[in-house]
């Protein structure tokens, strides 16, 4: 690697790094000192303060940068800039003859890979920690329960409700399941003190397993319901794996889905927010989709946002730091603002899911194009 390359490189690392460091430092300081109580009172029964810290801010700081790397990439590369100019190096570069591109291609490539990282953060491991990031200050070890989010199931037209969701068991507790009436044969609504999830496997599909039936009475004497020779309702009577108490509720909604609710699409993988919008089971909202799309965008966003900031650190003659720092602002406000207002816009309905996802970049991109320019003055 040129020696160039690897003097931005490094400068770009570094503010890339004091960035993120300085905002989820400032973020864990105000929320921990904020809920230090209920973090010293969990320390009590399960271990040492800081390791309960540790790892209750290692997995938010994932999250933390699945959400910002896009905009810390910008900042740090308009910073890299700024510090060359404010330096008279960039002087001497392009009197060397280094034009304006090739000075800002490795901190381009730099921005890109960050912004690829993000991506691989909100696919692959943001789904595997989803159960910690749930989590809050007041549930910090998933034993409690959470408001659960009652759905319908659109294959079967069931409900399932209950009183908590409890993640680290995926268990609702006293679940009740609403049937409709062309599953009413034993009653409108079936009764238990716990239900637990289960994954499909050879025995049976996805559901949710029911122990502790309380209503109907007798139900495990009753033969299984079906819709179209389906089970939907499976019952001791003809199922041998299920115990007197129990029941089995046929269902390919997701766990996470009731007990998350609309943030369950934050720690899903794009993968399985299109199976789910493909799952005859679940009838999710536009704002799924527009969610789905924005992800297929996000990565030409942050590029978008990375060509508006560095034109404008070309096109000043002033190297004051702190101007630099509110351009920068500006332009991620403005670039944020448009977006979140396309994209509520799109979860409401009033614009098509695609065009809420592309709008800012139809905005933008040919702004941000426009003033590339500067590269080659």
């Amino acid at each position: 690697m040129p020696i160039l390359d690897r003097y931005l490189l490094r400068q770009f690392v570094q503010i890339f790094s004091i960035c993120f460091l300085s905002l989820m430092g400032l973020y864990v300081v105000i929320d921990a000192f904020g809920h230090l109580d209920k973090f010293s009172e969990h320390a009590k029964q399960h271990g040492s303060l800081l390791q309960i810290l540790g790892e209750y801010y290692g997995y938010r700081m994932i999250g933390f940068f699945d959400r910002t790397s896009g905009m810390l990439a910008m900042i740090a590369a308009m910073f890299t800039v700024t510090w060359l100019q404010r330096h008279q190096e960039m002087t001497a570069m392009m009197a060397a003859g280094i034009s304006k591109f090739r000075i800002v291609r490795p901190l381009i490539i730099a921005a890109v890979v960050v912004s690829l990282m993000g991506v691989a953060a909100r696919e692959k491991v943001i789904p595997q920690i989803r159960e910690q990031l749930a989590r809050d200050t007041k549930d910090l070890d998933g034993a409690l329960g959470h408001d659960l989010e009652a759905r319908y199931d659109s294959r079967s037209g069931i409900l399932i409700s209950g009183e908590k969701a409890v993640v680290a068991e995926q268990r609702i507790v006293k679940p009740t399941i609403v049937l409709p009436a062309t599953l009413a044969l034993y009653g409108k609504q079936l009764v238990a003190a716990d239900a637990y999830h289960r994954a499909a496997s050879a025995e049976h599909p996805a559901g949710y397993l029911l122990e502790g039936i309380k209503a109907p009475v007798g139900l495990h004497r009753r033969e299984s319901l079906r819709v179209d020779d389906r089970v939907v309702i499976a019952t001791p009577h003809d199922t041998q794996w299920l115990n007197d108490n129990q029941a089995f509720v046929v269902s390919d909604i997701p766990f996470q889905l009731l007990s998350s609710g609309s943030s369950w699409r934050s720690f899903a993988s794009t993968g399985e927010l299109i199976n789910q919008l493909n799952s005859p089971s679940t009838d999710l909202g536009a704002d799924v989709r527009v969610a789905v799309h924005s992800r297929l965008v996000q990565p030409l966003a942050d590029a978008t946002l990375l060509m508006l900031g560095l034109p404008l650190m070309f096109s000043r003659s002033s190297r004051n730091v702190f101007l630099s720092i509110g351009i920068c602002l500006l332009v991620v406000v403005a670039f944020t603002v448009v977006t979140l207002a396309c994209h509520s816009l799109g979860g409401l309905g009033l614009l098509a899911p695609t065009l809420a996802a592309w709008l800012p970049l139809m905005l933008f991109a040919p702004l941000a194009v426009a003033m590339s320019h500067t590269f080659r003055t």
